[in-house]
């Protein structure tokens, strides 16, 4: 069967790009990079224009993972309060953080005006609104902080939107663009300077070394430097205990009446994030929301259908043209985990991004390309991916490793979905219990099923079925596979095992076996 993407961002839609070439055997260069998304592109760039030769590796096509996903919000404002960073990493700390986020914004307007790209990058101030009067106390004193560190933020009860709000935490100078004919631009000029780009190219292992080993399944790449510019690092159990998985989701379609340019965010838990952008003539409001943690929730169309209710009912749209959902990445103590991996000498990570997944993706190129070149860098030491900050963030710490803890038990003990391939739907993923054992089967429309084991090829949690994206995921961290069990999001590196069904539960369709033995 064909593999791909369910729902498509409006960013895919509107801006395909090119094939670049598969790896075919074995390489040497001075850095290698796991991951063509923001970050590793952004890295590679600033390294080749240092002089140093660069690989880029995709496992999938390039930018169709969590960078092809986003909203595309460039702010200063983080998912993190500054009055929460001012606490957890004092003032000083919650400065550098606001200062780091504006110097990414500035690095990619900078990038867009070198490359000379029409991505419609925009420079828009940010709302975040208070609906209720509780919610506008909070942002009187978000506000507060947010000027204390430094950052052009007031308070106004005059918010552009269709409909009355109590008023807004407004923050100058922030910035919206197309995200994917910005990056698909910077590609195509890093392969003419010299970096090489392979995708369909999956990294199954890295290790440490001088040189460094970065094993994949088309050939090894030895480097002097690595960097796993990827959603999760792989297999770096100690960094996943500090990483938190939710699934967000967005929709799009044509306005039918003017919305001022400009980043909006709801005060609402889980909040909602808005705004607009102009593609090939067409204004698109653009709205995500309804995040939940990654393998909790099996009906996730539901959350489709609620965000394009509220964006129906709030804003002047009636037709949802695309969809999409994505990966975010909560790090443990509200800042992103961007530097050397712990007990690695030449191995570097960028993870932990939060909602903020495009600035802190470039901020990541900056702070490591300096740490490769042994230069200085203002940002390293706050973002060091080492850190344990035992007091930010440890109640979140002790109860998401609980929730893992629980998983990989509860799930082995809770009642299968059925015991029959009959109960399994065309288009459909079920968790079968065949002569006591829980096998993972999904239907395609054809009625061909395939039979893959539960078990995630991590640290052995079992997967949840993901009815809007038609994919199994983990819910212990974050790992995602296909229908068939193939690798869509690590930090698994391993397809998910076949399993064979006995002849009485097969006879009534095909079935295939997929994955690893």
């Amino acid at each position: 069967m064909t593999e791909e993407r369910i729902h498509k961002s409006l960013w895919t839609t509107t801006a395909p790009g090119r094939r670049f070439p598969v790896l075919s055997g074995d390489l040497t260069v001075d850095v290698a990079v796991v991951g063509g998304g923001v970050a590793g592109l952004t890295v590679a760039w600033l390294l080749r224009r240092a002089g140093k030769r660069v690989v880029v590796l995709e496992m999938n096509r390039l930018l169709t993972g969590q960078t092809g996903q986003t909203t595309a919000h460039l702010t200063e404002l983080l998912d993190t309060p500054y009055s929460t960073l001012c606490s957890d990493f004092g003032e000083k700390g919650a400065r550098l953080a606001a200062a780091s986020s504006r110097d990414s914004i500035e690095q990619i307007a900078s990038l867009v005006k070198a490359l000379g790209v029409d991505c419609g990058f925009q420079r828009v101030p940010m709302f975040r609104y208070a609906e209720t009067d509780s919610q506008l106390r909070e942002l009187e004193k978000e506000v507060a902080a947010a000027r204390k560190v430094g950052l052009q933020a007031s308070l106004t009860r005059d918010v552009p939107l269709p409909f009355p709000v109590k008023g807004a935490l407004r923050l100058e100078n922030q910035a919206q663009f197309h995200p994917r004919t910005y990056l698909l631009a910077l590609a195509e000029r890093l392969e003419k300077e010299g970096c090489l780009i392979f995708e369909e190219t999956r990294v199954v292992d890295v290790q440490d070394g001088v040189p460094c080993r970065v094993v994949t399944d088309k050939g090894t790449v030895l480097a002097t430097d690595v960097v796993e510019a990827t959603t999760t690092p792989l297999n770096k159990l100690f960094l996943h205990s500090k990483l938190y998985p939710y699934r967000t989701y967005s929709v799009a379609g044509p306005l039918e009446a003017p919305l001022e340019a400009g980043l909006y965010y709801d005060s609402q838990d889980p909040y909602h994030y808005i705004r607009p952008q102009r593609i090939d003539g067409v204004d698109y409001l653009i709205v995500g929301g309804e995040d939940h943690k990654v393998g909790t929730e099996e009906d996730t169309e539901t959350h489709f259908a609620a965000l394009e209710a509220y964006t129906r009912r709030n804003f002047p749209v009636t037709r949802v043209t695309h969809r999409w959902s994505g990966q975010v990445i909560e790090p443990a103590d509200g800042l992103a985990y961007i530097g050397r991996n712990s007990a690695s000498r030449h191995t570097y990570v960028a993870t932990g991004f939060s909602g903020t997944g495009i600035t802190w993706g470039t901020l990541s190129g900056m702070i490591l390309s300096d740490l490769i070149l042994g230069r200085e860098n203002p940002y390293a030491a706050l973002y060091d991916a080492r850190r344990v900050k035992v007091r930010a963030g440890a109640k979140d710490f002790i109860q998401e490793n609980a929730e893992v803890a629980f998983r990989f038990v509860a799930d082995r003990l809770a009642r299968p979905d059925g015991h029959q391939l009959s109960e399994v739907a065309p288009g459909e993923g079920k968790i079968l219990e065949v002569e006591g054992k829980k096998v993972a089967v999904y239907r395609e429309e054809n009625g061909t099923c395939h039979a893959i084991s539960p078990v995630c090829t991590h640290v052995g949690c079992h997967v949840h079925w993901n009815r809007a994206e038609r994919s199994w995921d983990c819910p212990c961290h974050g790992a995602r596979f296909s229908p068939t069990g193939k690798v869509l999001n690590g930090p698994a590196v391993r397809d998910l095992a076949s399993q064979k069904l006995p002849e009485e539960a097969s006879t009534a369709s095909p079935i295939t076996t997929h994955g690893e033995e």
